[in-house]
């Protein structure tokens, strides 16, 4: 749950976005109690440790990100449940701290036979950096990348440190925007080619196989050739884009989003749920990232978003997530 209080001296203002609200666990809690089950709040860290040794539930019905910059953070409570023998929805250990590392990811992906952009990954500086900059447009030419390029923290989730700074367009912009990412988020950054076309996510629910909920195409509302669905937009989304969906694609473009998205989720071992999101140019869909612990606030989820738009609810929604973790366990 997201901290109260102001943020660290320093710190960059997104430090706690991919942490929940007070609202998404009070409304995952009421679709619950809804549906006639007990709810308890276990929280992270050692309050969870306490709460599940003390009293183990049923179910865990797992959405905890985990603190920190360590790329594994989201793997903490799945761990943890599989070492007690506690049942929990979603994906295991190992394929959320694949999906986290966007690096790691990418070249899974890479190895399913699924289209990824060109990227090379850059490690943080040892110490403080305080050169000129003159070393890192050479790294351009090296990776065999042309600008413009598009810069990400490797380990963040919710859009962390994608701003729209982050779209580098010039070789002088390129060294200081990753020395600030490094600096900001104290770990490696991933360095794409700029894919200019259709930003698109997909839904799929359940386990062997999984079901496609829908495709959802984000549409800046001032047409942009070098558009970027970074945080200030997802912030202010009301002003910024429309959400569409089922998104408008011919056939054999929906098909290979949906090939790709279920390969990756197979592949990967996603399990009862996640979003993938790609970006499509030329007819070709370029694999971006997998959520396996997408954001489920009713008001600002793209899961959530993604679901209204193809006739659900939000119970239905949450339902359908616990359905498929209470059927993968045998649990009816």
């Amino acid at each position: 749950m997201k901290p109260d209080g102001p943020l660290p001296t320093g710190a960059p203002d997104d430090l706690h976005e991919e942490f929940d609200s007070p609202a998404t666990v009070a409304a995952i809690g009421d679709v619950f109690r809804a549906l006639g089950h007990t709810v308890t709040e276990l929280g992270d860290g050692r309050p969870f440790l306490e709460a599940v040794l003390k009293n183990p539930p049923d179910l865990v019905f797992n959405f905890a990100e985990g603190a920190g910059v360590s790329r594994s953070r989201e793997s903490r409570v799945p761990a943890v449940c599989e070492m007690l023998g506690i049942p929990y929805t979603g994906s295991d250990p190992l394929a959320l701290a694949v999906a986290l590392d966007k690096d790691m990811m990418r070249r899974v992906a890479e190895s399913l036979g699924v289209t990824v952009p060109k990227g090379i990954t850059l490690a943080p500086a040892p110490g403080e950096y305080d050169g000129d900059f003159a070393e890192f447009p050479p790294i351009l030419e090296e990776a065999g990348l042309t600008l413009p390029v598009i810069a990400k923290p490797t380990c963040e989730g919710s859009s962390k440190g994608i701003r729209n700074r982050c779209l580098i367009k010039t070789a002088a912009e390129f060294g200081p925007v990753i020395v600030g990412l490094w600096k900001d988020y104290q770990q490696p950054v991933l360095v794409e080619e700029y894919i200019a076309g259709d930003e698109v996510t997909i839904g799929l629910v359940g386990s062997d196989p999984p079901q496609s909920i829908g495709i959802m195409h984000v549409i800046p509302k001032n047409a942009a050739a070098d558009f970027v669905y970074s945080l200030e937009v997802k912030r202010n989304w009301h002003d910024a884009v429309d959400y569409v969906a089922p998104a408008k694609l011919p056939p054999d473009v929906t098909r290979a989003i949906e090939a790709d998205a279920m390969a990756v989720y197979a592949g990967l071992g996603c399990r009862d749920v996640a979003r993938l999101d790609f970006r499509v140019r030329d007819g070709v869909p370029y694999f971006l990232e997998v959520n396996p612990l997408p954001g489920l606030n009713p008001e600002s989820g793209d899961l959530c978003y993604l679901a209204y738009r193809m006739g659900l609810t939000y119970p239905q929604l949450i339902g359908m997530i616990l359905d498929a973790a209470v059927t993968r366990y045998g649990l009816r």
